[in-house]
């Protein structure tokens, strides 16, 4: 029995780069912190908001590379002297990563509260119609 995969379904023609995306995205690391939400803002934008506490605008950084955004925290070591009785409030660095899609593109990013919001925008693609002529052969 032969197994199909996207790339090799026979109605599914071109999708080989979707395939690779989701090959990547299961790859990721995704051990659940930081916390995280995504969410529709209107019909063609979307928020990913990380909680981010103890982080401050220049412990993190924000990359976007082959359609892949990176997040990734990271936290000065000037606690060293403090001494801790107790210490719940993790203060550890994190990478996250996000595939996007062809057409979304990252707008802004802002720190509100211990919270990293970031804003993506999709373009809204034109529908187009084609004709394709018949040759006699």
């Amino acid at each position: 029995m032969t197994k199909l995969t996207l790339s090799t379904h026979p109605f599914l023609l071109g999708f080989e780069q979707l395939e690779r995306l989701m090959e990547r995205n299961a790859k990721s690391d995704n051990d659940g912190y930081p916390p995280f939400n995504i969410e529709q803002t209107s019909e063609n934008s979307y928020r990913i908001t990380l909680a981010v506490a103890g982080f401050g605008e220049a412990d993190l950084s924000i990359t976007v590379e082959d359609r892949q955004l990176m997040v990734r925290g990271r936290q000065s070591d000037a606690d060293d002297e403090r001494v801790f009785l107790h210490r719940g409030i993790a203060a550890r660095q994190f990478q996250k990563s996000f595939v996007l899609a062809d057409g979304v593109d990252v707008g802004e990013a802002a720190m509100e509260n211990g919270l990293l919001h970031i804003d993506l925008q999709r373009a809204v693609a034109e529908t187009v119609v084609q004709t394709i002529t018949i040759k006699k052969g």
